[in-house]
């Protein structure tokens, strides 16, 4: 599934990561959201990139290594997802 586009919503309370691993979208959260591995790695549509907390500097260490990192690029390990991100528009990156 990487590659597509995926929209993702009604999840609130949860992370982005958990919901892509749940639908099987092909991710595989190898560290399970502690932010150590980057196999959550997704490309974030920009019209969306406003509405996320900005990243933490874990985060943006991590990105910063990927091949494939973009300016949309985001953990999905560390997205919270909330009301306000419903239909959440997102590419799952190519694994690294």
């Amino acid at each position: 599934m990487q590659g597509n586009e995926h929209r993702v919503d009604g999840l609130a309370g949860r992370k982005l990561m958990e919901a892509l691993r749940e639908f099987d979208f092909g991710v595989a959260a190898i560290c399970g959201g502690m932010c150590s591995c980057a196999t959550c790695h997704v490309y974030i549509d920009p019209e969306w990139l406003s509405r996320l907390q900005p990243a933490e500097p874990a985060e943006r260490d991590l990105l910063a290594e990927l091949r494939h990192a973009r300016p949309n690029s985001r953990l999905s390990c560390q997205i919270d997802l909330t009301d306000a991100l419903n239909d959440l528009a997102l590419t799952i990156a190519p694994e690294e």
